[in-house]
């Protein structure tokens, strides 16, 4: 991608307007929270104490529209404790610019680290460093500076508080993970109505699955239904895909392949109505149709073979389905009764993440690791920006290197859509208040109640899109400022100039050290590839031999698998966005090798849905090709990784022993295996090149780009 269309990609992301469920409550408790620390402040003490106080509040509250499965009050009190620590030491070392920007780069890089753990992690240190730059302007003393650490810290337990006097949908967030889980799986055995071979993203799965890792104390009080439905969603999946398959399933037309639509038909419908009562809490009817769908008649039944074998595994787990539907889901998780025994996915607590965040940080402390390039350039940034903002004549530089640390996140298309979103949001913000301000005139009560109005709008529309959130949280400020007696002439221009230095600065700070994601394409697939080896082998050892063990190792894999393909998509998705060229990689062959590892999952994820539970349905021979398979993808990964051609020696030698050798006994494991063999072929056609040809794709790649863009550029197709 050129750098012009990328431009042009980044101005239209960031003013985008996201489709999203707005949460007006939730926004309205978070508003009120920074408005009963606004009015006594000001009441009570001064307009400096006020704005301090409603910093920590906003901060805090901002903070738990994050997207994180521990308790928001949690959140809120950790933010607001991050923000009162940095208020302080800022102050401290706010004397000289000697001792301040040593202390501000270190804060800045270790937030840029706090990526590491996590997207939440990172958003809440970057408003830290925030925090440090804007309040040592306040206090003028120690005792002081403690007072506004104070404050800002009880901005963030009356967030906390409020969250504990009045929740809302508790648990909501972890109901709608799990539920989308299971629409995910609803939707995608419709797709397979129409579509036998049809694709499915397993995020929604992940989602649920992190979602329901817990703390003990959460446990506890955890809703009975978030216990088992995720399993459930996990087991149906491969099994529709197996039913609808025309190879292993059904057949391709036919009163079986009517059988099976009606099948599938009946489990989305089912499936679509335990997501609904997760979501809601409330039972829900599945229509008499469906539920006579899911009867499989002994003598009647058109199904045969490994297409019946799934059908009635699909009507077993359907039926666990039915009952989430019809029964209420209003029950509470008994307490655990020790670690031994404990059945659900264990979070720590805040008290233990220390060893956690420890673990997370050290792999990503060197050179080429974006977490590291990002916490470089934020703390270069901000204390550059600090120090340019110092020299000019203005009295508010800080929002310079606030703007700067505020959108830099670690990928290319992130920063610069987040620097265009909040310009423009600024802009948009600094006009609409200053014209209130104006025809208002001074009045510090009416000021702090429009700031309150502010931080609510923008609470409301956090997840609609950044510009636009942005635009009333820059409305929010200037109010603050008008209740501090500042004057609009002197803030709004400052404000609008040093936002748009902020945003060129982290902007420049990308084309200076990037951290470009093209080039680590090739590493990535070469990961996908070998965790899918492991996926595919584990699968055909627990057809050699199904013991606990063997499942075991199939469900880390399965995950692992998922993880790894995960880190791809993401991967994949931000070289798009990229202009660089192709390193490695052309986009043309990255989505090729994409196709066909997908098509080498699905055909594991079908021999999964028959993996037999008992020692009737045995395959030794699946041994030797598992050993095969795991050998060859994982010197393949090596292979792709250092720009070698693969080669599959092992696979095919172990493909041409088994002929003949798997019978008709498990005829879904022996077409799974010549499945896997062509996604093989296919990846290997996908990344193989000659020298010669390298240099021509190369080539081909680049006038494909150029052309793409001259053709976006005089409007035609």
């Amino acid at each position: 991608m050129t750098w012009l269309r990328a431009l042009r990609e980044v101005v239209r992301s960031g003013l985008t307007i996201e489709e999203t469920r707005l949460e007006p409550l939730l926004a309205l408790r978070t508003a009120v929270g920074v408005a009963i620390v606004i009015g006594p402040a000001l009441w009570l003490a001064s307009p400096a104490y006020a704005a301090s106080a409603a910093l920590g509040a906003y901060s805090a509250g901002a903070a738990t529209f994050q997207r994180t499965w521990r308790p928001r009050k949690v959140i809120a009190l950790g933010a607001g404790v991050g923000l009162a620590l940095s208020t302080f030491l800022g102050y401290l070392a706010a004397g000289r610019l000697a001792t301040f920007l040593p202390l501000l780069a270190v804060w800045a890089f270790a937030a840029g680290m706090a990526w590491a753990v996590g997207s939440t992690a990172g958003i809440v240190a970057a408003t830290t460093v925030g925090s440090m730059l804007v309040t040592v302007t306040l206090p003028t003393s120690i005792g002081r500076a403690l007072e506004h650490a104070g404050i800002i810290a009880l901005g963030g337990v009356a967030q906390a508080l409020l969250i504990l006097l009045f929740p809302i949908r508790r648990w909501g967030a972890h109901r709608d993970a799990l539920a989308d889980a299971l629409a995910a799986v609803a939707d995608y055995a419709r797709r397979l109505r129409h579509d036998p071979t049809a694709p499915f993203d397993p995020e929604p799965l992940m989602t649920a699955r992190d979602a329901a890792a817990v703390t003990p104390s959460q446990a506890r009080s955890r809703p009975s239904v978030l216990h088992g439905p995720r399993g459930l969603a996990e087991r149906i999946r491969p099994v529709v895909a197996a039913l609808a398959d025309p190879d292993v399933g059904a057949p391709a037309e036919g009163p079986g392949r009517d059988r099976a639509r009606e099948l599938l038909d009946a489990a989305a419908e089912v499936l679509d109505a335990a997501a609904g009562a997760i979501r809601r809490g409330t039972p829900a009817e599945v229509s008499p149709g469906s539920t006579d769908a899911l009867r499989v008649d002994e003598e009647h039944e058109v199904l045969e073979g490994p297409a019946r074998q799934a059908a009635e595994r699909l009507v077993e787990l359907l039926g666990e389905a039915l009952e989430i539907a019809r029964c209420g889901t209003r029950g509470r998780t008994p307490a655990p009764s020790g670690p031994a025994n404990a059945q659900f996915l264990v979070r720590p607590t805040m008290f233990r993440l220390v060893p956690v965040v420890v673990r997370a940080v050290r792999p990503e402390l060197r050179r080429d690791s974006p977490v590291f390039r990002h916490a470089v350039r934020l703390a270069a940034v901000a204390t550059l920006g600090y120090l340019i903002a110092s020299r000019l004549p203005v009295d508010h530089g800080y929002w310079a290197p606030i703007t700067s640390v505020m959108v830099m996140r670690p990928d290319f298309h992130q920063t610069y859509a987040r620097a265009v979103a909040r310009f423009a949001g600024t802009l948009a913000g600094v006009a609409l208040a200053t014209g209130m301000v104006r025809a208002l005139g001074p009045d510090a009560q009416v000021f702090g109640l429009l700031a309150v109005v502010s931080a609510g709008l923008s609470f409301t529309l956090n997840r609609t899109g950044y510009a636009y959130s942005q635009c009333f949280t820059a409305a929010y400020v200037v109010f603050l400022l008008g209740m501090g007696g500042q004057a609009w002439e002197q803030t709004v221009p400052e404000r609008v100039v040093l936002t748009l230095l902020g945003g060129a600065l982290a902007m420049l700070a990308y084309v200076v050290f990037p951290a470009w994601e093209t080039p680590r394409l090739p590493g990535r697939l070469a990961d996908w590839l070998a965790a899918d080896g492991r996926y595919a082998a584990a699968v055909l050892r627990s057809y050699a031999e199904p013991t606990r063990e063997h499942h075991a190792d199939l469900r880390r894999a399965l995950l692992a698998s998922r993880e790894a393909r995960a880190a791809w998509q993401e991967t994949y998705d931000r070289a798009r966005q990229e202009p660089v060229r192709p390193r490695g990689l052309t986009s043309r062959e990255a989505e090729e090798a994409q196709e066909a590892l997908k098509g080498f999952d699905r055909a594991a994820m079908l021999m999964e849905s028959h993996v037999p539970r008992s020692d009737d349905r045995l395959v030794p021979e699946a041994e030797r090709f598992a050993e095969a398979l795991e050998a060859d993808t994982a010197q393949a990964a090596v292979d792709v990784r250092e720009h070698r051609n693969p080669h599959w020696a092992r696979v095919e030698e172990a493909l041409h022993a088994w002929e003949g050798a798997a019978g008709d006994g498990s005829p879904v494991v022996r077409r799974g295996v010549e499945m896997q063999k062509q996604a093989l072929e296919d990846l290997a056609t996908a990344v193989s090149r000659t020298p010669l040809e390298r240099d021509v794709g190369s080539a081909r790649e680049e006038q494909r780009v150029r052309a793409a863009a001259a053709a976006e550029g005089d409007g035609s197709q």
